[in-house]
């Protein structure tokens, strides 16, 4: 077992250990709040091209994802009161610890995309499903306010596909070329502050 590896498994563990209670306090908020389950789980990419289904908290009515795979602003109505507080603050992600523990993902590393959109990488792009995806990376903190970016653009799905996909995969090549625990580290810390200074 790597230094990466052994890092995601004590913290994971660790961190879902700690977060137990906070977990129950959120799964009954989830139900009082709307009708529905208290996971989502969606078919995502990850190492290399391997399918698996990542796990979050859900923040939306019911079968709303048949509307759409994109979330367009904060205040997409297809999301509960509950949920936009939940995604606000990126609590709907904690789950994830447990595709960590599994070996599906990593705390740090690429974020892992639908099909529907890998299938629109080419060959250099797909150098991103060379390593495990992670929770969180350099992209996911420059674009924390993705939502919002897509609200305000004319056409969403457009602008993603063109404009926030490949600035995504760019940065996380530069990571995949270059990272180690200690950028792992970095990566982890710039994403606490962003979220705690939303």
């Amino acid at each position: 077992m790597d230094a990466k590896r052994m890092f995601d498994v004590v913290c994971a563990a660790a961190g879902l250990l700690f977060l137990l209670p906070f977990f129950f306090v959120v799964i009954i908020l989830l139900k009082c709040d709307s009708k529905g389950s208290i996971f989502y789980k969606q078919i995502r990419v990850g190492l290399n091209q391997k399918n698996f289904q990542l796990i979050k908290f859900r923040t939306m009515y019911t079968n709303s994802d048949r509307g759409g795979l994109l979330t367009i602003g904060d205040h997409d109505s297809r999301i509960t009161r509950f949920g936009c507080w939940l995604r606000k603050y990126k609590v709907d992600e904690l789950p994830q610890l447990i595709n960590i523990l599994k070996g599906e993902m990593s705390f740090v590393g690429p974020r892992p995309e639908v099909l529907k959109y890998v299938m629109l990488y080419d060959a250099f792009q797909k150098k991103v499903l060379t390593v495990k995806p992670g929770i969180t990376d350099w992209a996911s903190i420059q674009y924390i306010d993705e939502n919002q970016l897509l609200a305000n653009a004319d056409d969403p799905e457009n602008f993603y596909i063109n404009t926030i996909i490949p600035s995504k995969i760019t940065q996380n090549l530069k990571y995949i070329e270059h990272h180690n625990l200690w950028v792992d580290l970095k990566i982890i810390s710039y994403t606490l502050k962003r979220i705690i200074c939303r």
